[in-house]
């Protein structure tokens, strides 16, 4: 019995660890495709009005830019660190339990605040709408979902710290260079520290938090690809 569950839970270890493997490389299509959206179409919309015009346009490309791609492939997240989790052997250390849970509830908060499926909704009654009373009281409900949507609401805000305050404890995690090499560490901490850091810059010096953000955006493209490697390399050594 107990060598079955020996090879169940080996199993279960290896699949995970592949997963996350896996959705790492997923992750840098979607920020590859999410950073050519951004250069030739532009971000989303600075308003309500800017947004229902956007999405009876062009239905595909407005979705697009109010962040579709983001509620698709963000609940990667959860593959990803919990496969970083299982290969640091997490359930023996504090921090690495820490780290997890606060990625994981930011995910989750994150994932309650995208507003582009609710302006959807709202873009196609305002342009069935019969009068400019209708039309007006449709953009201010717009305008309100706006305020709160994963870029401006608090509870996006707040989800966006814990997911960088669980990734730069596990980038430290990795220091020892036991189970991920040095370097992805170091690109880890500068990463998700910077990132971390912008949050913080944007109420004080927005200018600083935009570079900031920036810099790391670029690093991600160097650390989602180290993650996934190194995490199918231990799927498949545990499965050896």
């Amino acid at each position: 019995m107990n060598a079955r569950l020996s090879e169940t839970n080996d199993s279960v270890f290896c699949s995970l660890c592949k997963a996350g493997g896996i959705a790492s490389f997923i992750f840098i299509f979607y920020s590859l495709i999410t950073i050519v959206i951004l250069s030739v179409f532009g971000g989303p919309p600075s308003n309500a009005a800017e947004a229902f015009s956007m999405l009876e346009t062009n239905r595909i490309l407005g979705l697009l830019r109010m962040d579709l791609l983001t509620v698709i492939f963000i609940p990667l997240y959860y593959l990803i660190f919990l496969g970083i989790f299982l290969a640091l052997h997490g359930k023996k250390n504090a921090w690495s339990i820490l780290a997890l849970l606060s990625i994981v509830v930011g995910v989750t908060l994150l994932l309650a605040t995208p507003s582009v499926l609710s302006m959807l909704n709202l873009s196609d009654k305002y342009t069935a709408a019969t009068s400019e009373n209708q039309q007006s009281q449709l953009i201010a409900a717009g305008e309100a979902i706006l305020v709160s949507d994963m870029w401006h609401g608090t509870g996006a805000i707040f989800g966006g710290i814990l997911i960088q305050f669980g990734a730069l404890i596990f980038s430290i995690l990795m220091l020892p260079g036991t189970v991920f090499n040095k370097f992805t560490s170091y690109v880890g901490i500068i990463t998700h520290g910077l990132d971390f850091a912008h949050f913080f810059f944007l109420f004080l010096i927005p200018s600083v938090g935009v570079i900031l953000l920036a810099i790391a955006g670029t690093l991600y493209l160097v650390w989602f690809p180290l993650i996934g490697v190194r995490l199918l390399q231990i799927g498949k050594q545990a499965q050896a």
